[in-house]
């Protein structure tokens, strides 16, 4: 008994000596940080199916506009991406194409629904709007954060005497978002609704 204590005791010091408990702790972070991210877009894909309705009864001629926005809600909610599915690259391009595009039709319908007065006067429009802006800066934030949640995890994985330990009990660097979006990750967006003009960067 006590020898089976003291052999514990041994494999938990060296384990946490090699770095393992911190990397450990350290894919628990980046899996914490992407569900926070999910979080966030759920949140903004559950904005649209209103937003459609409440564009749609002022502004019935941008069918165009509204289909638009309608498929790429689609597109988003096809693509279920957890933690353990995060770690494939291709899928996570795909995602990040996928919110990519929802965002910009979000965009292209904001700038349309300039063109009718009495949808900008209308209260439950002006409320899904404030809930845009505020999801697209949380969004913003949330991938913010899981970038830099993966960079440190990286980073450790790589660095010796970690990285043996993580070849030793196969623990891989884990994608970010791509290239192309990380710039305009680095810079929260500028949503503005109110005051003649949206934009939305993604």
């Amino acid at each position: 008994m006590k020898s089976s204590l003291l052999a514990a005791l041994v494999l938990s010091a060296t384990l946490s000596g090699c770095g393992y408990n911190a990397l450990q702790a350290e894919d628990e972070a980046v899996n914490a940080a992407w569900a926070e991210v999910i979080n966030q877009y759920q949140r903004r894909a559950d904005l649209v199916p209103n937003l459609v309705n409440t564009v749609k009864g002022y502004a019935v001629h941008e069918k165009d506009v509204l289909v638009q926005v309608t498929e790429a809600r689609s597109r988003v909610g096809s693509l279920r991406l957890d933690a353990s599915t995060a770690s494939d690259e291709q899928k996570l391009k795909e995602f990040a194409a996928a919110q990519q595009s929802m965002g910009s039709a979000l965009s292209r319908l904001m700038v349309v629904s300039e063109n009718y007065p009495q949808l900008k006067a209308d209260s439950g429009f002006r409320d899904l709007q404030a809930q845009l802006e505020g999801t697209e800066n949380r969004i913003a934030l949330a991938r913010k954060r899981y970038i830099n949640a993966v960079q440190i995890y990286n980073t450790d994985v790589r660095s010796f005497p970690n990285n043996l330990t993580a070849m030793a009990f196969n623990l891989k660097t884990r994608p970010s978002f791509t290239v192309d979006n990380e710039k305009a990750i680095s810079t929260a967006p500028t949503v503005n609704f109110g005051t003649g003009g949206a934009s939305a960067a993604q």
